[in-house]
C-alpha cells in the first residue's frame, strides 16, 4: 500500500540511496540535510515502510519551486511519479501556493511529459545548466498555476 508522509532527518540516507539508483547526478547527503534544516517541504512516498519516492519543494509566500523529485527505478513507469507529483501539488496548494516552478533536464523526456500532462507549461531554458558524463545539458523551466 502506498502512503505519503513528511520526510525526516532519519530518511536522509535512504533518500540519497534511492536517488543514486534513479539518476546519474543525485543530490549529496548534505543537500538533503540542508533542505530539511531550511524547512523545505519534504514529501516521502512509501510502500510497506520503504521509501520509494521523494519530493522537496521550497515555498515562498504564494509561490513554490520543486527542488527535487525522484522515484525508485523499480517503480518508474507505473504511475508512481504521477501520484507523488499530484500529492506534492495538493500539499503546496494547501500551504497557499498559487504557482509552482521547476526545472528539468532537457533529456528527461519522461519527466517532461509527466509535467506537461499535469498542466505544467515550458517557460524558458537555462543553457548548459546540468552536468553530464560528457559535458553539460540544458534545463527546461516549467511552471503551473494552481
Amino acid at each position: 500500500m502506498i502512503a505519503f508522509r513528511a520526510g525526516k532527518p532519519g530518511d536522509v540516507e535512504e533518500m540519497a540511496a534511492l536517488e543514486a539508483r534513479a539518476t546519474a547526478h543525485p543530490w549529496r547527503i548534505g543537500q538533503y540535510r540542508d533542505s530539511l534544516l531550511a524547512g523545505h517541504l519534504c514529501l516521502v512516498m512509501t510502500q510497506d515502510d520503504t521509501v520509494c519516492g521523494q519530493a522537496f519543494a521550497m515555498l515562498v509566500l504564494n509561490e513554490a519551486e520543486i527542488l527535487n523529485i525522484a522515484i525508485d527505478p523499480t517503480h518508474q513507469g507505473q504511475g508512481w511519479g504521477r501520484q507523488l507529483l499530484d500529492e506534492l501539488l495538493t500539499q503546496l496548494r494547501q500551504f497557499g501556493a498559487h504557482r509552482v516552478f521547476l526545472e528539468v533536464r532537457e533529456s528527461n523526456r519522461a519527466a517532461r511529459s509527466l509535467y506537461q500532462h499535469r498542466g505544467f507549461v515550458e517557460t524558458g531554458l537555462r543553457k548548459h545548466y546540468y552536468p553530464t558524463a560528457t559535458g553539460r545539458e540544458h534545463a527546461i523551466l516549467m511552471e503551473i498555476q494552481l
